[in-house]
């Protein structure tokens, strides 16, 4: 496997999964990813076993295993000064410094930028956080349900009027994995600036960023024309406007979602797919501009044809259509598709508890068309002996801080 960050090490001092996740993508790219987790407890998000009423095994817990796969496990107590001590020996050896402490926290147990770069002017300082790390607000926390869907605008966007009020979020860890691959890029242009220039810089991703970047178009439209599109109530139909647009209900209770979003080369093709060529050479339908203009008649002809067959069938014999369009499946369908399969976008780690491989998501970006190859998230402070060795500690030094409780 292609390992682009190989001889990269990055030390992350940070919880839950926004941040990690930046590592767990390092770490697929090759980078020694060195994880700093309470001595006692770890990672508070170890102890997750209930998420949206889906209860996990915490021996494979995918709230740990996506966010840090890869990674090697450091038991250090940050709150004590020797524990800070021994952040500061492996910071020393490291390229990359990557948190999501909030400034006041890193103010006061002295890892802030300031500390770090006393013990490594070189390092790469990368910081997540809810809100960004300028203005009134950078010392308040958030999770990606709150700085990333509500805050963000999406929740609002994404909900109908009619609704009476913004849905929840359903993915958990949505904003979070999607900003901890913004943070892995940045880190990844921070290096090569720094192998370019000499200059290690600091850099900072947010989730209210990563959700501002990812409805950008949105948000530059309502800016420039005073309003922005909201999605509309569930239904069988094409969208206002543009019938070879919107989820088309089959014979089984299935989901064809048509997406051509410029029909006019496509007319003929999609009304022969649909088993209606005639419509093809209706006056109502021949051109772009008769069929936008009676789109709603249109809608009602594609809609009984989806209806009158099952999804399977659609699903086949859409494939030589020249119109753009999908089947809508849920997140456990597209775990057998075949198309994402692949492009291997599931790979598979050794499980803790000796059952079956543990099945992870990949990171978007794809080497060479090689295949992730990786170890499972480490046990809590698995290798700290061994990364304090590493470091250049003599094991009396390492004997006197299990004792001090500054490691594990």
């Amino acid at each position: 496997m292609t390992q682009v960050m190989k001889g990269i090490r990055v030390l992350e001092v940070a919880q839950m999964t926004f941040v990690p996740a930046a590592g767990a993508i390092l770490a697929d790219w090759g980078a020694d990813v060195i994880k700093i987790e309470h001595p006692v407890r770890g990672d508070t998000q170890r102890g997750f076993i209930n998420m949206g009423g889906v209860k996990v095994n915490p021996q494979r817990s995918p709230f740990v295993e996506h966010p840090n796969r890869g990674k090697r496990s450091v038991g250090v107590d940050i709150s004590k000064p020797e524990g800070v001590e021994v952040i500061y020996e492996l910071a020393k050896t490291a390229d990359v410094f990557l948190t999501n402490y909030l400034p006041r926290q890193r103010q006061k147990m002295k890892f802030d930028i300031e500390h770090i770069r006393a013990v490594n002017p070189d390092i790469i300082y990368a910081r997540g956080s809810a809100y960004g790390d300028k203005g009134p607000e950078r010392d308040t926390g958030g999770f990606d349900g709150t700085a990333f869907w509500n805050r963000s605008g999406i929740a609002t966007a994404m909900s109908p009027a009619e609704l009476g009020g913004p849905i929840s979020q359903g993915i958990p860890a949505f904003g979070d994995s999607i900003g901890g691959m913004n943070i892995a890029g940045g880190i990844s242009a921070a290096l090569f600036h720094r192998e370019r220039t000499g200059e290690a810089i600091e850099l900072d991703v947010s989730l209210l960023s990563t959700a501002w970047w990812a409805a950008g178009t949105s948000i530059d439209m309502g800016i420039d024309c005073g309003q922005v599109s909201r999605n509309r109530m569930p239904s069988s139909g094409g969208n206002p406007g543009n019938p070879f647009m919107g989820n088309y209900t089959t014979s089984d209770g299935g989901t064809i979602n048509l997406c051509t979003l410029t029909p006019g080369p496509h007319i003929r093709n999609v009304f022969e797919h649909l088993g209606i060529p005639d419509a093809a050479d209706d006056a109502r339908f021949a051109d772009v501009d008769s069929l936008m203009q009676n789109w709603e008649a249109a809608s009602d002809l594609i809609r009984e044809q989806f209806a009158a067959k099952p999804f399977d069938y659609w699903r086949e014999h859409l494939k030589t259509m020249s119109g753009q369009w999908a089947p809508v499946l849920d997140l456990l369908q597209i775990a057998a598709d075949e198309q994402a399969l692949a492009n291997d976008m599931l790979f598979e780690v050794e499980a803790r508890d000796g059952g079956d491989p543990v099945k992870l998501v990949r990171g978007p970006v794809q080497f060479n068309h090689e295949p992730v190859q990786t170890t499972s998230a480490p046990e809590a402070s698995e290798h700290t002996e061994l990364v304090l060795m590493e470091a250049g500690m003599e094991w009396d030094e390492i004997e006197k801080l299990k004792a001090l409780g500054a490691i594990a």
